[in-house]
């Protein structure tokens, strides 16, 4: 049962079979004999942990059960929550409790899931290996020499170890797709505006969004069904956002008519032998099941990765000012004055990395620079969207790998930035399009997952998930995890 989908406890729990306070239980047993191993999770309440789940319980007796009745969901340390702390993994918001409920919470709670606790995360979700964390670097269930992935590392070694069966990450560059490829999950970025980001502590805001990280296709659709509403306290969240029927996406097996793009960027030189032989043998499944493979071109894809760059700093060196030590978080001893207490402040409670970015952003948005580095890097974001959007009149989707590469090492990338920036070559373009997209496990290189990545247009998250389902009806690659936690490979 550890390794069940959400999709199968809730069977179980329907059927009387097993309850919410026993699933709760196996879960937290195993957190207790193997996050020491991982160190995925951050702060966990056993006791409300259990108190939701007999409040779970109660409820199924009384009235009809809720979407997601009694499943437990593991949560990263990036969403507001009023029970317990809130840090962002970093060491500026030590001790700070949220004083309301990140709209995504609220929806989870309303639909009866149990919050399993918080998970760890790069700072405030600026890395590709989850090393930034004030609380160290995650380990990745297959091979605990690697990392997992990042930011939403803690979320994905979870759920990969059985940990949780399913948890809540964010995607603002890749952060979701990246760490479910380099774990063998199926992790889906949704369109953006989709999903509320209210009470999500922000880091680049025209980027950021949450996404469910899971076993199956069917309960990522299963949690996102629930997510996809417009909240009025969100400016970004659109209203009247094309919807549809999230679970009967997911009946496919068959991908008869449909045209799937091959983007040529996306297989340069430089991606691991095994990870392209593993997506083009992907592909031959789907062309099997009635896809017709198209070769298209996405000529802006070179340039993904440095507007990105000045993006996403340029936008978190903006929201980050505001932790100033004045009303919540860390505060150095003995300021001589409010600057030097700012200063000293903000250097003592960030970290290397969030430094680094604060210092671009602040750099690319100075006068005399913002036309030459942030006014460009918008252009060139625009030109990836109209790439895009002509390649969209060509395919239904388009299909990649999602990492370039397998985990590696853990500490291997830590002295390069550049390097570790490629690591999310592939899925910085999905963001700065606002698109929609998925990854799920495809096979293995040097014994460790590979990730199939699907970009939809935006708001048709259906077509992913009808693909998705369709591969995954006709692999196993979903069912396999790791021996080391209990798993069958």
């Amino acid at each position: 049962m550890p390794f069940s989908s959400l999709s199968e406890i809730k069977t179980r729990l329907d059927a009387g079979q097993t309850t919410a306070v026993d699933v709760a239980k196996l879960y937290l047993d195993r957190i207790q004999a193997f996050n020491k191993d991982l160190n995925a999770f951050v702060h966990l309440d056993p006791e409300h942990v259990l108190a939701q789940a007999q409040a779970s319980d109660l409820y199924r007796t009384q009235h009809t059960p809720r979407p997601l009745e009694g499943l437990p969901i593991a949560i990263k340390d990036i969403f507001c929550t009023q029970d317990g702390p809130t840090r962002c993994c970093s060491k500026i918001l030590e001790g700070f409790e949220a004083p309301y409920d990140a709209h995504v919470i609220t929806l989870l709670k309303e639909a009866g899931a149990v919050l399993v606790g918080k998970t760890n995360m790069d700072e405030f979700a600026m890395g590709s290996s989850n090393e930034t964390s004030a609380f160290g670097g995650v380990q990745n269930p297959w091979n605990i020499d690697c990392i997992p992935g990042g930011s939403s590392g803690g979320s994905a070694a979870a759920v990969a170890a059985a940990l949780t069966p399913a948890a809540l990450g964010t995607d603002t560059g890749g952060s979701i797709r990246q760490p479910a490829s380099l774990t063998g999950l199926v992790g889906l970025k949704p369109t953006y505006g989709r999903i509320s980001r209210r009470g999500i502590i922000a880091f680049a805001s025209s980027l950021d969004q949450a996404g469910p990280m899971t076993r199956t296709v069917k309960d990522t659709a299963m949690i996102t069904s629930v997510l996809s509403s417009h909240d009025s306290g969100d400016s970004t969240s659109v209203v009247d956002a094309p919807s549809f029927d999230w679970l009967k996406a997911c009946e496919s097996r068959d991908m008869k008519g449909l045209r799937i793009g091959k983007p040529k960027e996306y297989f340069i030189d430089g991606i691991h032998e095994d990870v392209r032989a593993r997506i083009e043998e992907a592909l031959k499944i789907c062309e099997s099941l009635g896809a017709e493979i198209v070769d298209i071109s996405l000529p802006h894809t070179e340039y993904a990765v440095a507007a990105y760059y000045v993006i996403a700093p340029s936008e978190a060196s903006t929201n980050l000012s505001r932790y100033d030590a004045v009303r919540f978080g860390h505060r150095c001893e003995n300021p001589e004055d409010l600057e030097d207490m700012y200063a000293r402040s903000r250097d003592e409670g960030f970290g290397a990395e969030v430094k680094r970015r604060i210092l671009t952003g602040a750099f690319a948005l100075s006068s005399g620079y913002y036309d030459a580095y942030y006014l460009k890097a918008q252009q060139v974001r625009t030109l990836i969207s109209q790439d895009f959007k002509a390649a969209f009149e060509k395919v239904d989707i388009i299909a990649t790998p999602t990492s370039p590469i397998p985990a590696f090492k853990s500490g291997e990338k830590t002295d390069d930035p550049l390097t570790m920036y490629l690591s999310d070559i592939f899925t910085i373009a999905a963001n700065l399009a606002g698109l929609p997209g998925l990854s799920q496990p495809c096979g293995f290189a040097d014994n460790l997952p590979v990730g199939l990545q699907w970009i939809a247009p935006a708001w048709q998250e259906d077509k992913i998930l009808s693909a998705a389902s369709a591969y995954e009806g006709a692999t196993d690659w979903h069912t396999k995890s790791p021996a080391a936690f209990g798993g069958n490979l």
